[in-house]
């Protein structure tokens, strides 16, 4: 499924590529088209934490109304989020989709050679047979190292990394000493912790009333809180993980890809202030 999307994927940011000729700029291009086509769903995904937060106060006095009554309770519950046409699981699968683009991303950059240039897997094989009798070992990121070595000789292979004095075919975890392949990485760390912390003041709610709702929870919200809380620590674990370990033209597509969430959370999120402040 990762490597199909990554293909679709590849198609897009080698079009762009081809207008503008540098690999960086490419990437926040195809990461400005991405979040495009992706914001229905982040429209959704605003409304339904500003939903949540705002009907944990309904939920709350049916749990304390059925708190010795568990399937009437669940059952009130249920229709509560019918009615408000809400989805207890919603967040679950909005966290999957990112998840699903984050390693289609990570299978393209990775390897470029095959889902942005769609250079045959022969011409690869041999370039990658060379590089390695020329070491004497295995490579990481073959088709990286192919662009690296081969791309001065060979134009199909070749692809232009240079962006902002950086060389987006560097892998941090390759290059300790070279100081610069940590910039992009720390910013998406910085930019991450920032939307964490929007995220958290979005559904933020009085705290008597969050402990209350801890002692009446019903197994359906335990497994769905679990679920999110898991979803949310993944999340930013593995994609610091991953940026540190793989080309940094990876980093940069999260990088702005944070930067575009932060500006559109905080304009939503005034956007439907201004809404309930006009409709109250």
């Amino acid at each position: 499924m990762f490597k199909f999307f990554a293909n679709l994927f590849g198609y897009l940011l080698n079009g762009i590529y081809g207008l503008v000729n540098n690999y960086g700029i490419a990437i926040i291009i195809f990461t400005l088209i991405v979040k495009g086509v992706m914001l229905p769903i982040s429209i959704k995904q605003q409304k339904t934490m500003k939903k949540t937060a705002k009907i944990q106060k309904e939920a709350k006095e049916i749990q304390d109304k059925y708190k010795n009554d568990q399937v009437r309770q669940s059952q009130e519950l249920m229709d509560l989020y019918k009615r408000e046409n809400m989805s207890p699981f919603s967040g679950c699968l909005s966290s999957i989709l990112q998840i699903v683009l984050v390693l289609s991303v990570f299978y393209l950059v990775s390897s470029p050679l095959t889902y942005m240039k769609k250079v045959d897997s022969k011409t690869i094989n041999t370039y990658i047979e060379q590089i390695q009798e020329e070491r004497g070992e295995n490579v990481n990121y073959p088709e990286i190292a192919i662009i690296r070595e081969k791309g001065k000789i060979d134009e199909n292979v070749n692809l232009n990394m240079e962006f902002l004095g950086l060389d987006l075919s560097d892998i941090p975890t390759q290059n300790y000493g070279d100081w610069k392949v940590y910039v992009i990485p720390v910013l998406y760390v910085m930019t991450s912790l920032i939307s964490m912390r929007l995220t958290k003041n979005m559904t933020k709610t009085n705290k008597e009333d969050k402990e209350s709702k801890e002692e009446n929870k019903n197994d359906s919200e335990e497994m769905m809180d679990e679920m999110n809380k898991q979803m949310n620590l993944m999340m930013p674990i593995m994609t610091v993980s991953i940026a540190l370990i793989a080309p940094l033209g990876l980093a940069l597509y999260w990088l702005v890809s944070n930067l575009l969430m932060i500006f559109e959370r905080v304009v939503l999120n005034r956007f439907f202030k201004e809404g309930e402040e006009v409709n109250g």
